[in-house]
């Protein structure tokens, strides 16, 4: 397995690099020596799914990888806000008000296509030099530039108030988090992401990846 492409479902709770460094070890320990292992874009720590690792030789395309679409499931809890867009910021309430499912299929017409995105302060792009998310832990003012990206498809899986989950293929460099808080201020409510699973990194599908487990890796 030393130039490899290797489908990982990444658990909730790690780091993407946690997942890389996990195999990195598990598979220099089976070839005896030292296995380059890198991953093609990262998922948000609370975030599960399609997480595409390269090995050897391979980590030299790592960046064609990086670049195709996406496509994920989330579940976008309305009437409240989080500082990060996730479960992990201070998450405060912000509205009763209950769209109806008519007003909500309304509001994700305009997120269908060519749309302008602000992606979170909490991210890794970089800012002078500098990753966003250890920009703002640290109380630094962050303005980050707006975004063109693409979404392709943008469709309800289920609307029970407060929680509407939402299937979409989008094209990289989206963000689901700004695109929860995006929903929600379209529809006055606040929102925020409460779950998010990737599904497709083009043709690579979840339903091929491996579990840490099959690595004899514990979560």
């Amino acid at each position: 397995m030393s130039d490899e492409i290797i489908l990982i479902d990444k658990p909730a709770n790690m780091t993407s690099f946690g997942v890389v460094a996990r195999v990195r070890r598990v598979l220099s320990r089976q070839a005896g020596k030292k296995v380059k292992v890198g991953h093609c874009g990262t998922l948000d720590p609370f975030a599960t799914g399609l997480l595409i690792l390269v090995t050897g030789k391979m980590t030299r395309r790592a960046m064609e990888f990086t670049k195709l679409d996406k496509a994920y499931e989330a579940e976008i809890v309305l009437g409240k806000q989080s500082t990060t867009g996730d479960t992990e910021g201070d998450i405060t309430a912000v509205s009763t008000l209950q769209p109806t499912r008519q007003q909500v299929e309304a509001a994700l017409v305009a997120f269908r296509g060519e749309v302008t995105q602000t992606p979170p302060i909490f991210s890794a792009i970089k800012i002078n030099g500098q990753r966003a998310y250890k920009l703002a832990r640290d109380g630094k003012e962050v303005e980050i530039p707006k975004r063109q990206v693409t979404i392709y498809s943008l469709e309800i899986i289920d609307y029970t108030y407060p929680s509407l989950t939402i299937r979409t293929h989008v094209s990289s460099g989206t963000y689901i988090r700004s695109l929860a808080v995006d929903i929600g201020a379209a529809l006055g409510t606040g929102a925020y992401c409460r779950v998010l699973r990737r599904t497709k990194i083009a043709d690579f599908s979840i339903d091929n990846a491996k579990k840490l487990a099959e690595f004899g890796i514990e979560n």
